[in-house]
């Protein structure tokens, strides 16, 4: 009953979920953008497994959006309807590993241990801490954050099982450290942020197991060797990923002072988001420079060092404080040494896995709780008292993150927050605008959607988005002379994008310069040949500019024109361009490479 409980109050907390749409923040990149993964076939599986899009090897994730496509076609509710079923798995399964921990951590992992009502009872609210608590709005409410929810699903069952195998004394048994590694290797292939479980598991040995001390460290290594090889296995395909579709930041922008800056920032957020989530944002920007006179990075890195002395002096008398943080730094240490792939600083999401260590310590609060008020140290009145404020803790927890549902339903409630939140965020600026473009009414607030963009370009000019959006909406107002600068710096930033030579190149069109049309065209289709739109854009240029040269006596080199739009698909263009139908963003940076 006690897994049933957490599951019914993990859905109650994430009910707003169901009701949101795709967002643009990559779900117009993964999913409306993306007929690859729409159906089971033969090529959306060659597409799931040979994919690096955004730097992310994720093929058991991308199968899983194929699925949803063949059982619900684009409706979202299916797939939020699967986020929010495999949150509630994890906090349940998260539960019986709690369980565990506790049981080792309190009475060295005695077998029948497990059954205590107290330790029960402290496990069960170390799981209804992590499932309903506001940091885990993101991944649930975000279609796109489905990758971190199935990697956790099968990186709490490598954990489970590993758990399994060292009940006895003595090594583990060979059998659950195989399904471990099997478990594992899934994991990788939803997310390669599983990455560090394999030494996560050696901490475990460390304690609450307390295996180290009577195997000596020879053994524990040797033990898991299959869960090593796999994770060996899994750095050369999440090293391939990045090295193929990832756009990292170079060392030349944030050197090594800088990424140990972000790290002990974002080691420390963490850790400050879980003890008090207020304010959360889908966006927390990356600034153009960091630096430890930076007054949150300053700090941030001397707090994280202050915690991490103070845990190592109360190692004796509090051990499950100093694993519960290492486990943290571990599990974050990948995705926060500033190898960035896009604007982020320390979002929410990467706390998935990381803070399961701190629900593990507030369920072991709980059980020392209740053995005081057991033996008769914690006076009734206070124990009552201690009861109510955690209940109601919790219950401030969950209506804080039904709420952060809500925000999270809608592309432009979301940006509306992060801008509230943080009016200086430029990426936050340029994606209401975004929003406001594409939402109901959107051609005819594209003045309101302008000044976003406007916005985000003076708060970073060095991003180069909000030009293409810029450009894009004053296209749409069909101010074509003043759309071509913010056009053309968006290509100057981003000159691999195929996006920027197909929007300036359509700016032409619609003017009628098709002779200089032409060309940014042909580069644009070059390199996005699959994009109907763009095929349907070049077709009509050339089809135009052979009208022009008939016209002036050119006839050759108009039938060139006209071969070269037979070869692009036949003489009549799909449909005539239009500026009130152009959308923005963009896309991703980097084109999708096998």
């Amino acid at each position: 009953m006690i897994p049933l409980g957490i599951v019914v109050a993990t859905v109650l907390c994430f009910l707003p979920a169901l009701s949101g749409t795709f967002l643009n923040w990559d779900d117009n990149v993964n999913f409306l953008d993306n007929p690859a993964y729409q159906g089971l076939g033969r090529e959306q599986i060659r597409w799931a497994f040979s994919s690096v899009l955004f730097g992310h090897y994720i093929p058991l994730t991308r199968l899983t959006w194929s699925l949803n496509f063949v059982l619900g076609g684009m409706n979202p509710w299916g797939y939020h309807l699967v986020n929010v079923l495999l949150h509630t798995a994890n906090a349940a399964i998260f539960y019986v590993v709690a369980r565990r921990l506790l049981a080792a951590a309190t009475t060295g992992g005695a077998q029948d241990a497990r059954r205590r009502p107290e330790i029960e009872a402290g496990a069960a609210v170390a799981a209804i801490v992590f499932g309903v608590h506001p940091l885990r709005v993101e991944p649930v409410s975000w279609i796109t954050g489905r990758a971190d929810l199935l990697c956790a699903l099968f990186a709490l069952v490598a954990v489970w099982s590993y758990l399994r195998s060292v009940e006895t004394v003595g090594p583990a048994r060979p059998r659950h450290v195989l399904i471990s590694a099997l478990a594992l290797a899934a994991a990788l292939l939803s997310k390669g942020v599983a990455l560090p479980l394999p030494a996560a598991l050696l901490l475990l040995d460390v304690y609450p197991l307390r295996r180290s001390g009577r195997l000596g460290w020879r053994t524990l290594v040797r033990e898991k060797i299959p869960v090593l090889l796999v994770g060996l296995a899994g750095a050369g395909v999440i090293l391939y990923a990045l090295r193929y579709g990832a756009l990292l930041t170079p060392t030349s922008t944030y050197g090594p002072v800088a990424r140990g800056c972000a790290a002990g920032y974002s080691f420390t957020m963490s850790l400050v988001r879980f003890i008090w989530p207020a304010s959360l944002s889908p966006l927390y920007e990356m600034p153009a420079r960091i630096s430890p006179t930076d007054a949150r990075f300053g700090l941030g890195v001397a707090a994280a060092v202050a915690i991490t002395a103070g845990l190592i002096a109360l190692r004796k008398r509090w051990p499950g404080g100093l694993a519960a943080w290492t486990f943290s730094c571990l599990m974050l240490a990948p995705t926060s040494l500033a190898v960035r792939q896009g604007a982020d600083l320390a979002p929410d999401r990467y706390s998935y896995l990381a803070g399961l260590g701190f629900a593990v310590v507030v369920g072991g609060a709980a059980l020392g709780g209740l053995r005081l008020a057991q033996r008769g140290i914690l006076a009734r009145p206070i124990a009552w008292m201690a009861a109510t404020a955690g209940l109601a803790a919790v219950l401030g927890l969950g209506a804080a993150s039904f709420s952060f549902a809500q925000v999270w339903a809608q592309s432009e409630s979301l940006w509306r927050w992060a801008v509230e939140l943080d009016p200086t965020c430029s990426v936050c600026q340029g994606k209401l605008g975004e929003s406001v473009l594409e939402g109901p009414g959107g051609t005819a607030r594209v003045g309101e959607a302008e000044a976003y963009f406007r916005r985000a370009i003076a708060l970073r000019p060095d991003l180069p988005d909000a030009y293409f959006n810029l450009g894009t909406a004053l296209v749409i107002q069909r101010r074509y002379p003043e759309a071509e600068g913010p056009l053309r710096s968006y290509m100057e930033r981003v000159p691999q994008a195929a996006a920027g030579p197909e929007r300036l190149g359509l700016l032409y069109l619609l003017e009628g310069r098709h002779e200089e049309a032409i060309p940014l065209l042909r580069s644009a289709f070059l390199r996005k040949p699959a994009t109907t739109l763009l095929r349907g854009y070049l077709i009509q240029a050339l089809q135009a500019r052979a009208r022009e040269l008939e016209t002036q006596g050119r006839g050759g080199e108009a039938g060139g024109l006209l071969a070269e739009a037979r070869a692009l698909g036949g003489i009549q263009a799909a449909g005539q361009a239009r500026p009130d139908a152009l959308t923005p963003r963009p896309g991703p940076e980097r084109a999708d490479r096998p």
